[in-house]
């Protein structure tokens, strides 16, 4: 990213941040709550047309400008709990991202969210365009 891991750990954790990029193509509006603390939670809601999608998770690690790991459940589904590591790597005056998301229930709900974090990460790279 062409920002440095500061900027790009913010678009992670502040929700102002978060409603600017998050979610795939065709989420029109995005709200999102952060308790920024190990065992604090978070939700984001991700408003689609005639619909919206709650995903809801704990912060498990917090590395600022480093690392951020974070359960994620699907409110509907909040059994079907998988695991998200996020890091954050200096690169001259920019960022590499790696996106970890593992513990998927199936085959299927893992090829859903790569479809989903594709659509996002690009929205996030825009942002810093």
């Amino acid at each position: 990213f062409n920002a440095p891991p500061a900027k790009v750990y913010a678009a992670w954790t502040d929700p102002q941040m978060i409603a600017r990029w998050f979610g795939p193509e065709g989420v029109e509006r995005v709200t999102a709550e952060t308790d920024l603390r190990v065992g604090g939670r978070y939700h984001i809601t991700m408003h689609v047309p005639g619909d919206q999608h709650d995903v809801l998770g704990v912060y498990r690690e917090l590395v600022p400008n480093e690392k951020l790991v974070f359960s994620w459940a699907w409110k509907s589904t909040p059994e079907r709990e998988s695991l998200v590591t996020v890091t954050f790597k200096p690169d001259g005056t920019g960022t590499i991202m790696t996106l970890l998301h593992e513990q998927f229930f199936d085959t299927d709900a893992r090829d859903r969210h790569q479809h989903g974090w594709t659509g996002a990460i690009d929205k996030l790279e825009k942002l810093f365009a």
